[in-house]
């Protein structure tokens, strides 16, 4: 069975063909996802999107064809749909609301405990969005018709169907409540309830792809599409089907998210940024996440390897990045980011290499954080930054895999018109010790994490 997968990513959007039988992807067409400054904020550009799925889809179906329609895309946004289209344009959640906005929010949101949901900045309680848009576009607000999370705005593109779908609500939207799988009061407080669209499982069917939209894509029989399901827990999803708890997967991408199958939800600290998402099959996920690709960008720009010279000096030297680098969220929310013992400026390739700890040991700490046990796998572009899987296997010293392909979402989002069957999973490669010593990646380790105990960087 041939699927085509559209992958809403906050950095980049795609649209795919995954084989599900040979368990690979066949093609894929990427374009960057821009954000728009015109309108009333910054909001996603989600016409120029579509009308780049519908040439990628017209060309994928004429080279290799699919028989279904999957949908995925990152968290932390929804569509205010009215009669017409779009009430509001599609916030991005970056954006930084008024201290004035952001008061009137904490004084309704419900209290970490029920929803397992942080406080974070801008929208990305989604929660937050929604008083947002309706404090401050009150006649807007009153022409929604129906409220869709964002896999199921695309879905609704296709099909005409609106729906939200439970590992979106269980992106820490304030929203949800995961351990009952039910609303949480916030609904009431936002006076939502009538305009939020039906609640659906992400393999759900959501409809067909509608005549107009098949006849520019060239579609002849008619083409299912599946209900959605946000990105980090379609790379989730393979092996939620093939493995037994305790495991921990580490998706990557402009956010590292770490889930924790099997951890405790009782140790989640709201601010430290970890949470419970909700799995495809519903269930509470104890969760912690920073904005780890974004980091690496916004610290290599792009450049640098992980050559024997660099990684000796940065280990020898013990040159330590510090969060955080994107500030106000992941476990150390509130610290202010410098390099600590560095003799000089470092060039590209010991940066590369400091990021790249970096990352692992903010990983190890988002592991730590979930209580999160047993073997390791790594999904998307840090699967392929050995010194990263070298570092992690080392820190937390058990194993750690670095998925084959170069990303897991496509395949989990593929296996929702599958009907969740076992997928053939691509062969994973166990990390071994070739950059460094297993001695030289604890030490380093232990240094940075008594650095930053003795800065308390998350107080």
């Amino acid at each position: 069975m041939k699927v085509a997968v559209l992958d809403v990513g906050k950095t980049n959007v795609k649209a795919v063909v995954v084989d599900l039988e040979a368990g690979r992807e066949l093609a894929a067409r990427t374009k960057p996802n821009k954000v728009l400054t015109d309108g009333p904020y910054p909001h996603f550009d989600v016409d120029g999107i579509f009308t780049f799925f519908i040439a990628s889809l017209k060309d994928l179906h004429a080279e290799f064809g699919f028989e279904a329609v999957s949908i995925t895309a990152h968290g932390a946004s929804g569509a205010l749909i009215a009669d017409d289209g779009l009430a509001l344009p599609v916030l991005d959640y970056e954006f930084r609301y008024s201290a004035d906005i952001d008061r009137a929010y904490d004084a309704i949101r419900p209290p970490f405990r029920e929803t397992f949901s942080p406080r974070l900045p801008g929208g990305l309680n989604l929660g937050a969005q929604l008083h947002f848009q309706k404090a401050t576009f009150p006649d807007e607000f009153r022409n929604v018709r129906a409220i869709v999370t964002y896999p199921q705005y695309w879905g609704w593109r296709l099909t005409g169907a609106s729906a939200m779908d439970v590992t979106s609500l269980g992106c820490h939207t304030d929203l949800w409540l995961p351990r009952t799988g039910t609303f949480s009061s916030l609904v009431e407080r936002l006076d939502i309830a009538g305009k939020l669209a039906p609640v659906r499982k992400p393999a759900d069917m959501l409809g067909h792809v509608a005549g107009d939209v098949a006849a520019r894509i060239g579609l002849v029989e008619p083409v299912p599409v599946y209900c959605g399901i946000h990105d980090s827990n379609a790379s989730l999803l393979p092996h939620l089907l093939q493995r037994e708890a305790p495991f921990a997967v580490v998706s990557t991408g402009t956010w590292i998210v770490l889930f924790a199958v099997g951890g405790d939800l009782d140790r989640l600290a709201p601010e430290r940024d970890t949470l419970a998402n909700v799995d495809a099959l519903g269930r509470a996920v104890p969760s912690a996440r920073f904005m780890g690709g974004r980091e690496f960008e916004l610290l290599t720009g792009g450049k640098g390897a992980a050559t024997p010279q660099a990684v000796k000096r940065v280990l020898d030297e013990g040159v330590f990045l510090t969060p955080g680098v994107v500030p106000g969220c992941g476990p150390y929310p509130h610290a202010q980011h410098r390099v600590v013992n560095a003799s000089h400026a470092l060039d590209a390739d010991e940066t590369y290499v400091a990021a790249s700890l970096y990352a692992a040991s903010m990983t190890k700490t988002c592991l730590d954080l979930t209580g999160a046990a047993g073997p390791i796998v790594v999904e998307g572009p840090f699967a392929r930054n050995r010194l990263y899987i070298e570092a992690l296997s080392n820190a937390v010293a058990r194993p750690v895999t670095a998925a084959a392909g170069s990303t897991g979402t496509s395949m989990g989002a593929a296996l929702l018109a599958a009907h969740l069957s076992v997928p053939t999973m691509s062969a994973s490669e166990e990390a071994g010790s070739t950059l460094a010593s297993s001695e030289d990646y604890r030490r380093y380790c232990n240094g940075w994490e008594a650095l930053l105990r003795g800065e308390s960087l998350h107080g």
